[in-house]
């Protein structure tokens, strides 16, 4: 069975929807092949309130927060990581409002010079005022949030579980439209992974993320997703086994059905595979670990 993914939802560009009763969603008009319908902006809270990744930094989406979030004061903005799809507006959302930006931090590994940039790119200026880890608890009006480090999609990513709702806003991490991507050097496939797990045995009750509808039948979606990375997994080694060499090709073999603008994408989530089966033993490869590498099976595997 593959994953059961959610797609379609009802929602208005710019317009603030209650989505429980603790939780608004302001969804960007930037909707793209990363982004799908766009950025999801959660606001929690009802007079005092806290922001989670407040989106690009667009004229009409700085319209749309500012609707909002009239009558209302942002006591705390969190970001889940530093793409630009979900970090430019925290700074100056802070700034208007008087508080901090709350995150893991920089990323530590910077992006690969020359290789395709993915999604919407890497907000490099993102800085938190606060940084934060796993576990981290933030207490504001009426609502608590711990943050839980989800490293995988990026190595900085963080999830933010609302206590009250007992419900994971889970940024880039799950996403109910789609798989996340996983790019190395910065994404980690066996960090992910783990990442996965940690978020199953929480039992969540609700998954929000920042892309998409809402996640509500938690554990078989979860598990769905970690047992998609391991379908993948055998049909890289299986690829391997039939003689393919380099993830160009084990990508135009995997994803023939996948749109082709995806592919680049595609491949740099096979490429974290490949360094997991590497790191795990289960494949070769001559030098450092790339894109244009070839790769064989271990004897032990085949």
């Amino acid at each position: 069975m593959g994953i059961p993914f959610v797609r379609t939802f009802d929602f208005d560009y710019g317009v603030a929807t209650q989505v429980s009763p603790m939780v608004q969603r302001v969804i960007a008009d930037n909707p793209g092949p990363f982004t799908y319908t766009g950025t999801g902006v959660y606001i929690i809270g009802n007079k005092n309130v806290c922001v989670i990744d407040p989106g690009p930094e667009t004229e009409n989406h700085k319209a749309a927060l500012k609707k909002a979030l009239a009558g209302r004061t942002v006591t705390h903005v969190l970001v889940t990581h530093h793409h630009i799809d979900h970090s430019p507006m925290a700074k100056p959302l802070a700034s208007e409002y008087g508080c901090q930006v709350y995150g893991f931090g920089v990323q530590p590994k910077p992006p690969q010079g020359g290789e395709v940039r993915l999604e919407a790119g890497d907000d490099l200026s993102f800085k938190p005022d606060v940084e934060i880890r796993d576990g981290h608890v933030i207490e504001g009006d009426g609502w608590t949030m711990e943050a839980l480090h989800t490293p995988g999609h990026t190595s900085n990513h963080l999830c933010y579980a609302l206590q009250e709702e007992n419900t994971l806003f889970s940024g880039d991490h799950i996403m109910g439209w789609s798989t996340s991507v996983v790019s190395p050097p910065d994404g980690h496939m066996g960090d992910y992974l783990n990442s996965l797990n940690e978020v199953l045995i929480r039992d969540f009750d609700v998954i929000r993320p920042t892309h998409g509808p809402e996640i509500t039948d938690v554990r078989p979606f979860v598990q769905a997703y970690i047992d998609h990375r391991s379908k993948r997994e055998a049909q890289i080694l299986a690829a391997l086994e039939a003689g393919l060499e380099t993830i160009g090709d084990i990508v135009a073999k995997l994803y023939v059905d996948v749109d082709k603008r995806l592919h680049p994408a595609a491949a740099h989530s096979v490429l974290s595979h490949m360094i997991h089966l590497r790191e795990t033993g289960r494949v070769l490869a001559d030098g450092h670990d790339g894109l244009r590498q070839t790769y064989t099976l271990t004897p032990v595997t085949r």
